[in-house]
């Protein structure tokens, strides 16, 4: 989900317009229609992709000559799945179509998943707002003018309750964006079905729960890194036993994009978190294929068609034979790399919002061609607000059409073969490898976050970016070429404080009604086992039944823990 309220570039979230080098109606371009002629008449004597990687004006068979088909490529299905995971591609099933969603109160979120499905969507991904994702309640000072505003505010178990009343949590996949608090919120879902008379061991769905993207890009951190790593192996063992079709992880490339990594590193460092996650839950004492199936992967769709494309089949090609070389996994479920994608928040742009409808069906696309399992499609007005009912219809029919409509979805892997898509794959599997060496010369993945590595990496790539902005050597239709002298003006939804005032008046009543001798024994529990080395699961559990809230929760494992602060990094 991009930031709102601010222009979203495509490479640096939040970045401010270019101020220099935007053409202007006396600097020559003439005023067509209320958008200004392009003053850009000169083809670049370099091509690059998005990420700056230089582009031949020609592939031909000589680009892959060392391409291996049966080892390398293979038929959909077949190991490296570099082709796809499922021989049939999307014949047999198409993707999920799973649309983000949430804000203001679980009332309101509540009625726009109902919305969604009546509308086709066919799984849901919630969006929570900015004290949920830090591990605040709605009346910590911190949350002041934040409730409801980018997200839907669930403090208990009584908001998630409302949030999925009337719908059968036995009968859809859900998807929860949420880490530093995942295992509290994981667990109000848990208990929610539970009372809904579903069965644990039937119910999927997948919870982000993705700390280390977080202190590389997106900075919704609490704990510090080790002890945060540790509620992730306790999710792992925990959904092994009590909850086996649940995705526990979600590893999560996205975020690292939006924050202005290449598509190079969001693959190597998306994957290298995969990676220690996998390293942690077997020095954990789980098995190998105990848990890795069920680590999905979540990835940004970005305007660069024939790179984004590449990069997937390079993921799965990599996961592929890292599970089965470096960790000897056995369970082909293992090996096989599942992914959702969303389209890159930081391509819409404030300028011109209805650009962005073409901008999301491109970058659409670019992930069904390359093979994702489910796909949330930007709204148009994304980069203005939170999007309006009639924007997240038209992100959903987008895909709709790509469905139904364009014979995309008839065949599998159909751009495997091109001589530049291989290259592309093989260039990227290359040099992600390489990535992959020195973060294991640094201790690996937490170790190099703990130096600030991947931080900086992503820093610079996102700086280099911004600059070619600003000269113009990267355009953006409508930002910096292309720009109307009058702007379209478009609706936009807004959340005002009357949702935090509804939020406030709730949790007051949970907790004057609650048994809050409970909570206290509950919290107390959550406390010892945190400072011990049991499962945090189990008193998580006992809490969220007693209803206490995620703020208490948070705050019981800080007491142990502490919160982390971030070096800076020179």
């Amino acid at each position: 989900m991009p930031l709102v309220g601010r222009l979203a570039n495509p490479y640096k979230m939040g970045a401010m317009l270019p101020t220099t080098g935007a053409p202007s109606a006396s600097s020559g371009p003439s005023a067509r229609g209320g958008v200004l002629s392009s003053a850009t008449a000169v083809r670049p004597a370099q091509f690059t992709t998005i990420s700056g990687r230089p582009v031949a004006r020609l592939y031909t068979p000589e680009d892959v000559s060392g391409l291996d088909y049966g080892r390398d490529l293979n038929d959909p299905g077949g190991f490296p799945y570099t082709r796809g995971i499922h021989p049939s591609g999307y014949r047999g099933k198409l993707w999920t179509m799973r649309q983000f969603a949430g804000f203001g109160t679980p009332e309101d979120t509540n009625a726009r998943y109902k919305e969604l499905l009546r509308n086709g969507g066919t799984g849901l991904s919630v969006a929570f707002d900015l004290p949920t994702l830090m591990g605040r309640d709605p009346d910590h000072a911190l949350s002041l003018g934040e409730v409801g505003k980018c997200g839907v505010s669930i403090a208990s178990l009584a908001d998630m309750e409302t949030l999925f009343e009337g719908i059968s949590l036995a009968d859809i996949t859900t998807s929860m964006t949420i880490n530093s608090p995942a295992s509290m919120i994981f667990a109000m879902y848990l208990v929610v079905a539970e009372r809904q008379g579903a069965d644990w061991r039937k119910i999927s769905g997948t919870i982000q729960n993705d700390i280390l993207k977080e202190f590389i890009a997106q900075k919704e951190y609490i704990y510090p890194p080790r002890p945060s790593m540790r509620l992730i192996t306790d999710v792992f063992s925990y959904c092994a036993r009590e909850v086996p079709r649940w995705n526990t992880i979600s590893v999560s490339g996205y975020h690292i994009r939006e924050a202005g990594a290449t598509a190079l590193q969001e693959l190597a460092f998306t994957l290298r978190d995969g990676i220690e996650y996998v390293q942690y839950g077997v020095d954990a004492g789980l098995d190998v294929d105990e848990f890795v199936p069920r680590i999905s992967f979540f990835f940004n769709a970005h305007s660069d068609f024939f790179e984004e494309i590449a990069k997937y089949r390079a993921a799965r090609r990599i996961w592929a034979r890292v599970m089965r070389d470096r960790f000897h996994a056995k369970d082909e479920r293992s090996l096989k790399l599942r992914f959702h994608t969303q389209t890159a928040g930081v391509s819409l742009t404030a300028q011109q919002p209805y650009n962005n409808v073409v901008r999301t069906a491109i970058q659409a696309l670019g992930a069904v061609l390359g093979g994702t399992q489910s796909l949330h499609t930007n709204s148009l007005d994304e980069a203005l607000a939170l999007p309006t009912s009639e924007a997240v219809t038209i992100a959903l029919r987008t895909q709709q059409v790509i469905a139904h409509e364009c014979g995309v979805a008839n065949v599998v892997d159909p751009l495997g073969g091109s001589y530049f898509v291989e290259k592309l794959t093989l260039d990227m599997e290359r040099e992600a490898l390489e990535i992959f060496r020195t973060i294991d010369d640094m201790g690996g993945m937490v170790s190099a976050i703990e130096q600030g590595y991947p931080q900086q990496a992503v820093a610079e790539s996102a700086y280099l970016f911004q600059q070619a902005i600003e000269r113009r050597e990267k355009l953006i239709v409508g930002v910096n070429d292309f720009v109307a002298d009058v702007e379209t003006p478009v609706p936009t939804l807004y959340i005002d404080e009357a949702a935090a005032d509804r939020q406030l008046a709730k949790l007051e009543q949970v907790r004057r009604e609650r048994d809050n001798g409970h909570v206290t024994r509950a919290l107390d529990r959550l406390r010892d086992v945190g400072a011990g080395s049991g499962n945090t699961m189990e008193p998580i559990l006992e809490a969220v039944r007693a209803y206490a809230t995620v703020g208490e929760m948070c705050d019981a494992l800080r007491d142990v823990w502490g919160e982390y602060e971030e070096v800076p990094v020179v």
